[in-house]
């Protein structure tokens, strides 16, 4: 299976429940019908990304890192790569490169969408179609900061960053949701 295929796949088999969620899903899935390289960062002026919820163990925490171009906490992600056999895959290989922790439990099927403004190449690519996959951190772990960031910290779920706004907190929320319902 290609990673576009597996893309579409995930997509078409997540029901998310939130009207603003379906929506993202629904157009995240158009944009891959009108573009099968869509999965690649070459395609512009947008393209799918791979982002990762990171939960503590207790599930009251979330990992977050501040970005070093974009000066935000954000969740770790980011851009597919030939190696990834799935767009799951590329969110925990890009949390386990961001955040140095190995053994991180990837949950299930996507959690959460999000189209956002692209930093990583102004001018040519516009827009971040990020996926985002819940996963669970193996007990007293700590996060490594990676050249990518320039801090990586636990928030608890109720107390995020100021300024992040609601879209950290839907996220949060949503991974929340796949963590708990998987017991």
């Amino acid at each position: 299976m290609t990673l576009h295929a597996d893309a579409v796949r995930d997509l078409s088999s997540w029901h998310p429940g939130e009207p603003d969620q379906e929506a993202q899903r629904r157009e995240f899935l158009d944009f891959l019908a009108a573009d099968p390289d869509g999965v690649w960062r070459e395609c512009v002026p947008d393209h799918l990304t791979a982002g990762a919820v990171v939960l503590d163990p207790s599930r009251s925490a979330v990992l977050l890192v501040l970005h070093r171009k974009v000066k935000r906490w954000l969740q770790p992600g980011g851009h597919c790569e030939p190696s990834d056999l799935s767009l799951a895959a590329a969110a925990l290989r890009e949390a386990t490169e961001e955040v140095g922790i190995d053994g991180l439990r990837l949950l299930p099927g996507p959690c959460h969408v999000d189209r956002h403004r692209a930093p990583c190449n102004p001018g040519v690519v516009r827009d971040h179609l990020d996926v985002r996959y819940a996963m669970i951190s193996p007990p007293g772990i700590q996060p490594v900061v990676s050249e990518e960031s320039l801090d990586v910290r636990w928030f608890p779920w109720d107390d995020l960053p100021p300024g992040s706004g609601s879209e950290l907190s839907g996220m949060v929320a949503a991974g929340r949701r796949a963590a708990r319902s998987l017991g």
